[in-house]
C-alpha cells in the first residue's frame, strides 16, 4: 500500500510539474507574440505607430513557380486565373458571343479576322501576367509583323510585335505603351520562343466625368524593367494623341486580333489593395 501511496505521489508530483511548465510555455508563447512597440512615433494618417506590433500581419500565400519555354508556371494562390491552356471559358467576343481563337496544346492562338477577344472578368488596381508567342516565321515588316496587343479596359495598350532584331516607331515596338512611350530596353527573344509580361497597372480615377488620377504601368518583359511606374496620357491612338475618356472604376482585359496568329498562355491576375488590408 506504501509504494502504491508513493508512486500515485510522485505521478501527482510530474503531472503538476508538466502543467506548470505547460502554463510557463504558454505565458512565455504569449509573451513573445507582442512584437514590436507602442512607445515610438505615428506614422503619417495617426493610425500606426514605427514598427506597430498590433498591425496586421500580411495574408500567406504560396508564390508559384517560374515558367519555362517549355512548361508555364504555376500562379500564386491568390491569383485570379484568366487562362490556363484549357479553354476560353473566361473570355468572350467583342460582341459578347464565344471567343473564337484556337485553344491547342496548352495555349491560345489568334484566329485572323475571328476578333479581338474581351475577359469576363473585370478588374481595377492589378498585377497582371501575360505570356505570349510569336510565329516562328513570319512574314512582313515594321507593324506587319507578329502584331497584337495586351489592352486594359479596352484602352491602354501594351503592344505585342515581333521587335527581334527587327525596327518600327519605338512607341509602337513590343512593350511599348502604344502611342506614348517607347519601352526603356528592349528585351524580346526571338520567335518561337514565350514571352512574358509582368505589369503593375493602376486604373486612372474620375470623379464624375473629370479625371482626378490619372493611371500608371509599371512592365517587366522577360523580367526586365521597361516601364517604370509611367504616368498614362489617355487612351493608347494610332495616329492621334492620347486622350482620357470617362469609364468605370473597374474594366475588362482586351487581346487583340490583328490579323496575326500570335498565341498566348498562362493569364492570371492579382488585385492590389491597400496596405493593411485582408
Amino acid at each position: 500500500m506504501k509504494s502504491r501511496a508513493t508512486a500515485l505521489a510522485g505521478a501527482g508530483l510530474l503531472l503538476a510539474v508538466g502543467v506548470g511548465f505547460g502554463i510557463a510555455l504558454t505565458a512565455r508563447a504569449q509573451q513573445q507574440e507582442h512584437f514590436g512597440y507602442q512607445d515610438t512615433p505615428m506614422l503619417p494618417g495617426g493610425k500606426w505607430h514605427v514598427h506597430d506590433g498590433t498591425r496586421p500581419q500580411p495574408k500567406i500565400i504560396d508564390p508559384g513557380t517560374a515558367s519555362t519555354q517549355d512548361t508555364p508556371g504555376k500562379p500564386p494562390s491568390d491569383a485570379i486565373v484568366l487562362f490556363d491552356g484549357k479553354d476560353l471559358s473566361h473570355w468572350k467576343a467583342g460582341n459578347g458571343g464565344p471567343a473564337g481563337w484556337k485553344v491547342e496544346n496548352g495555349y491560345m492562338e489568334v484566329a485572323p479576322k475571328s476578333g479581338s477577344i474581351i475577359s469576363r472578368d473585370e478588374f481595377s488596381d492589378c498585377q497582371m501576367h501575360v505570356e505570349w508567342c510569336e510565329p516562328t516565321t513570319i512574314r512582313g515588316r515594321d507593324q506587319g509583323r507578329g502584331n497584337s496587343g495586351v489592352i486594359f479596359f479596352g484602352k491602354y495598350e501594351i503592344q505585342v510585335l515581333d521587335s527581334y532584331e527587327s525596327k518600327t516607331y519605338p512607341d509602337g515596338q513590343a512593350a511599348a505603351i502604344y502611342g506614348s512611350y517607347p519601352p526603356l530596353v528592349n528585351a524580346m527573344r526571338k520567335q518561337g520562343e514565350w514571352q512574358v509580361y509582368d505589369i503593375l497597372f493602376t486604373a486612372p480615377r474620375f470623379d464624375g466625368d473629370k479625371l482626378v488620377k490619372p493611371g500608371y504601368f509599371t512592365v517587366f518583359h522577360n523580367g526586365v524593367a521597361v516601364h517604370n511606374h509611367a504616368e498614362l496620357l489617355g487612351d493608347s491612338n494610332h495616329r492621334a494623341l492620347p486622350s482620357y475618356t470617362l469609364h468605370t472604376s473597374k474594366g475588362p482585359l482586351l487581346l487583340q486580333d490583328h490579323g496575326n496568329p500570335v498565341r498566348f498562355r498562362n493569364i492570371w491576375y492579382r488585385e492590389l489593395k491597400d496596405y493593411d488590408q485582408p
